[in-house]
C-alpha cells in the first residue's frame, strides 16, 4: 500500500502538501522515493569555504590553543628580558611601549578573525541541526509507517483466526448435529 505525498502530508503533518515547509516536503519526497537523506554535512560545508575562511579557521584554532599561549608567554618573557637585562639600551625600554603596540595590533586583528570563525561555526551548527531534524523526522515517519503496517498485518491475522474459529465451530456443530 503506497500513499501519495499529499496523503503522507495529511496523515503525518495534518496539513496539505502546499502548506508544508520545504524541509518537510524534502523528507516526504525522500520517503516516497526511498532515498536516503543522511549526508556528510561537514564535508559539504568544508568544500564551500573560501581560502580566507579556511585561513580564519586555522588562525582561530591556533589562537585558542595551548601552543599559542605558551609561545605567546615565551615571546613576552624574551622581549622583556632582552630589553631590560641583556641589552643595556634595549630597542623598547621599560614600560615597553612598542610591546604594548604590538599586543594591541595582535588583539585588533585576532578578535575579528576569531569572531568570523565563530560565526561560521554557528552556521555549521545550524546546518547540522537542520540536517539532524530531517533525518530524525524521516526515521519517525518510517517508524510510524511500520507501526501502521504491523497493525494492518495484526488485523489480517486476527481476521484469519476468526475465520478458522468459525470454520471449526461449523465443523463441530455439523458433527454434533450428525450424531444426534
Amino acid at each position: 500500500m503506497t500513499i501519495s505525498r499529499e496523503g503522507l502530508a495529511e496523515k503525518y503533518f495534518r496539513q496539505s502538501w502546499q502548506h508544508l515547509p520545504e524541509r518537510e516536503r524534502r523528507v516526504l519526497e525522500a520517503i516516497g522515493s526511498r532515498l536516503h537523506i543522511s549526508r556528510p554535512v561537514h564535508k559539504e560545508m568544508a568544500e564551500g569555504l573560501t581560502r580566507g575562511e579556511r585561513l580564519a579557521d586555522r588562525v582561530a584554532a591556533f589562537g585558542g590553543s595551548w601552543v599559542f599561549i605558551s609561545f605567546f608567554f615565551l615571546l613576552l618573557g624574551t622581549w622583556m628580558i632582552l630589553n631590560s637585562v641583556v641589552l643595556a639600551t634595549g630597542w623598547d625600554p621599560y614600560p615597553f611601549i612598542l610591546l604594548n603596540l604590538v599586543l594591541s595590533c595582535l588583539a585588533a586583528v585576532q578578535a575579528p578573525v576569531i569572531l568570523m570563525s565563530q560565526n561560521r561555526a554557528a552556521v555549521k551548527d545550524r546546518e547540522r541541526a537542520a540536517h539532524d531534524y530531517e533525518v530524525n523526522l524521516k526515521a519517525e515517519i518510517e517508524i510510524m509507517q511500520l507501526h501502521d503496517r504491523l497493525e494492518q498485518l495484526r488485523m489480517q491475522e486476527i481476521g484469519r483466526v476468526v475465520e478458522l474459529q468459525q470454520e471449526t465451530l461449523r465443523a463441530v456443530l455439523s458433527m454434533s448435529s450428525g450424531r444426534s
